[in-house]
């Protein structure tokens, strides 16, 4: 059960895709989540205010540079937590996995069997 549980996780195929997708799809909601309640407010409180958090005007032209740093520290984290909970832990799983498996004995082939069958039947004379 284990080793098929594992066969699945290691093959790369549609369903796993999929898998992957939504997981991603539900930890980006949940970053964007930490963004709004805990990043824009922070931004908010350091700049001095804004809609979103920090912005300037240019000749009646606002630019809300508070959105920008969300969006920036959202993503960082997101690659943060994807690096250190997925690539991390997987990779070593992979290399567990490639030095428990042995390189298989190469078996000699049929044509060189025969010669060995031959050259034994010549010593034998």
């Amino acid at each position: 059960m284990i080793n098929g549980f594992r066969d699945f996780v290691l093959r790369g195929n549609v369903v796993d895709l999929a898998v992957g997708v939504v997981t991603g799809a539900a930890f980006a909601a949940l970053i964007a989540a930490f963004g709004a309640a805990f990043l824009n407010p922070l931004i908010k409180l350091v700049s001095g205010g804004g809609k979103v958090g920090g912005s300037f005007f240019v000749d009646g032209v606002e630019f809300p540079y508070g959105a920008f740093v969300t969006a920036v520290i959202t993503f960082l984290l997101t690659m943060a937590v994807v690096y250190f909970v997925v690539v991390v832990p997987m990779t070593a799983a992979v290399n567990r996995l490639k030095r428990e498996d042995k390189p298989a004995v190469a078996q000699p082939s049929n044509e060189e069997k025969l010669l060995v069958e031959i050259r034994d039947a010549l010593r034998s004379r």
